[in-house]
């Protein structure tokens, strides 16, 4: 049986890669591929498919804001996400959403079609490194102040504390520099931090980046 794949990201050269990837294997086939949310609503209503390859970072709209929309909806989509992200800031975050598998971008592609396979019969896949994080928040009670925030203001957090700016912020995420600076202040608020700085610190302490 054919294990039909629809791969959404807006970089057309990762597309490729994944496509020419998956294209190898035999049993697994890119039936469509959508650049942003509009699109990939647009696709599944003429294209069914049996697992979506989703990427977080889309135009616009995130790939989790993307994941929940289609649950809610209810479209039974089975969903590996992909990120540049490491698990422990968006893993938890995507299973939560609906996702069944979260994996890096740097993963094996090995791993990425084991992946696709698992998650086509209907199994959850979960990575070391994921299990790690699941691991350490059962034991902790707690995934840490960070996972209070949406996921807008959790790129937000993430990209200030890599140095962005506002006005770099907006453009990379499709987004107004008002708005971007509306998430600023959230997380501020939220994480009981004043400045930048200060965001800089707690996401090194936590491990949002390296």
């Amino acid at each position: 049986m054919t294990i039909r794949v629809i791969l959404v990201d807006d970089h057309l050269l990762i597309r490729r890669g994944l496509r020419d990837t998956l294209a190898e294997t035999g049993d697994i086939r890119v039936v469509g591929e959508a650049g942003d949310y509009g699109e990939l609503r647009q696709l599944l209503h003429r294209q069914p498919c049996d697992v979506l390859l989703l990427d977080v970072n889309l135009p616009g709209r995130s790939g989790i804001d993307a994941l929940r929309s289609l649950v809610e909806e209810g479209h039974p989509v089975r969903s590996v996400v992909l990120s540049q992200h490491s698990e422990d800031q968006y893993g938890i975050r995507a299973f939560r959403a609906g996702a069944m598998a979260y994996l890096n971008k740097t993963a094996a592609p090995e791993l990425i079609v084991e992946a696709v396979r698992t998650v086509a019969a209907g199994r959850k896949y979960v990575t070391p490194e994921l299990a790690q994080v699941l691991a350490d928040s059962v034991a902790s009670g707690s995934t840490g102040s960070h996972e209070q925030l949406s996921d807008r203001e959790m790129q937000t957090l993430v990209l200030i504390a890599r140095g962005h700016r506002l006005s770099e912020i907006a453009a990379r995420l499709t987004l107004s520099p008002k708005t971007v600076s509306v998430y600023r202040a959230r997380v501020l608020e939220k994480l009981g931090l004043s400045s930048n700085a200060e965001l800089a610190t707690y996401a090194m302490r936590k491990g949002l980046i390296d």
